[in-house]
């Protein structure tokens, strides 16, 4: 059983990565460029690719370089946003949760995620023998626990 995990895994992953395509941002239709360059106009180190029906673009914003990485439909909508973000920056609310349900765990790889008007938070949980990849809502409840 874990060895057909592990090949669907793989299988998956390469299917991922033969169908997401680089592009330069000269291929990128304006109607998408223009957003990004007005919603984000401090981005650095871009990197555009075509995912199926949608535009990738990976990039970095501020003095540490927070990494993002946005969908956009054809048409120019933003369809998905997700940026790395600081513990400080967290709603109370998932503080207390994360306070409450995983005391002594310290938090890495914090991701804010912004899909069809809702926040979701992903964070990666550790302590000295477990590590939880867990996703709270705005009002801290845990959505998603799968051990990492």
């Amino acid at each position: 059983m874990k060895n057909l995990i592990l090949t669907i895994s793989i299988l998956s992953l390469s299917f991922n990565q033969i169908s997401a395509q680089n592009i330069h941002q000269s291929e990128v239709p304006s109607v998408i460029l223009n957003h990004f360059q007005k919603t984000f106009s401090k981005a650095s180190d871009i990197e555009w690719e075509i995912k199926g029906n949608l535009y990738e673009v990976e990039f970095e914003t501020g003095f540490l370089g927070d990494d993002h990485k946005v969908l956009y439909s054809k048409d120019g909508k933003l369809v998905r946003h997700e940026e790395e973000i600081s513990k400080n920056n967290l709603p109370k609310t998932v503080l207390a949760s994360i306070k409450k349900s995983f005391n002594g765990y310290r938090t890495d790889d914090i991701k804010k995620i912004t899909e069809a008007g809702k926040v979701i938070y992903q964070i990666e949980l550790k302590n000295y023998s477990q590590e939880w990849k867990v996703i709270f809502d705005a009002q801290g409840r845990i959505l998603q626990k799968k051990e990492d």
